[in-house]
């Protein structure tokens, strides 16, 4: 299991290549943004037919990370299913593996803004959930707390040039007060870090970030941003200094 070890608010996470966060000492697994029932969601409303797989690929996931990790508690941070209607959506298969993993863990599904917190699935629902010294949510928050924060919503990525070229990978952000996570479920986008609904959450002189994949590699995130930013635009093209986008 690849990990990226890092420190938030005095505790001990490891960021998984996948995308989930594992707290040892909790023994907790947290994801984000599963939106499973996606293809049949945009199907409904009559966008374009996308293979119907990506719930049970997210949960084949999830499962595999379960297994490497065995926690006692799994929380799912919001946007689990992409909107209310998706777990009667839901196929008799993928529905036993919610089941049987929610009856094996403390499961808790925090209600989202695509749907409520899923019911009929086994574990329970709340809002938040306050832990030690964070506050588990969906959307970051404005208001000023001594708690630190850990949410979901913005699907973060971040662009990185390597040896091998340009890069776009979702990522972990975190400064001092706040760790939004990357979207975890198989068909969803992503919102740049350099976008100002993220840049607004955070310090961009301390912000960091973790790019998933199979090796998590974590960088400075706002300065790797900038970098990103300045190699692929041509001089005459490159936006004005804005804050955040230096450090």
């Amino acid at each position: 299991m690849n990990t990226s070890s890092f420190t938030f608010c005095g505790i001990s996470f490891q960021a998984l290549g996948s995308g989930a966060l594992w707290w040892p000492d909790a023994e907790m697994l947290v994801v984000s943004d599963l939106h499973l029932g996606k293809s049949d969601r945009i199907a409904r409303r009559g966008g374009a037919l996308l293979p119907p797989y990506e719930t049970l690929e997210t949960l084949q996931k999830l499962a595999h990370d379960i297994a490497a990790t065995a926690p006692k508690t799994v929380i799912s941070l919001g946007d689990s299913f992409d909107d209310d209607r998706g777990v009667n959506a839901l196929e008799a298969q993928e529905r036993a593996m919610i089941e049987e993993l929610t009856a094996a863990h403390n499961w808790i599904w925090i209600s989202g803004n695509h749907d409520p917190a899923p019911k009929g699935l086994g574990g329970e629902s709340a809002d938040e959930v306050v832990k030690d010294t964070v506050a588990f949510r969906h959307i970051a928050s404005d208001n000023a707390s001594t708690l630190g924060e850990i949410s979901g919503h913005f699907h973060p990525k971040l662009r990185l040039q390597t040896r091998a070229g340009m890069i776009s990978r979702a990522v972990f952000i975190w400064d001092a007060k706040r760790l939004i996570l990357p979207a975890y479920g198989a068909y969803t986008g992503g919102l740049d870090v350099t976008h100002e609904q993220i840049m607004d959450h955070f310090d961009p002189l301390t912000a960091q970030a973790i790019l998933t994949g199979v090796t998590p590699i974590c960088v400075p995130a706002y300065r790797a941003a900038k970098t990103a930013q300045h190699r692929r635009s041509p001089a005459s093209q490159r936006l004005p200094h804005r804050r955040g986008n230096s450090g």
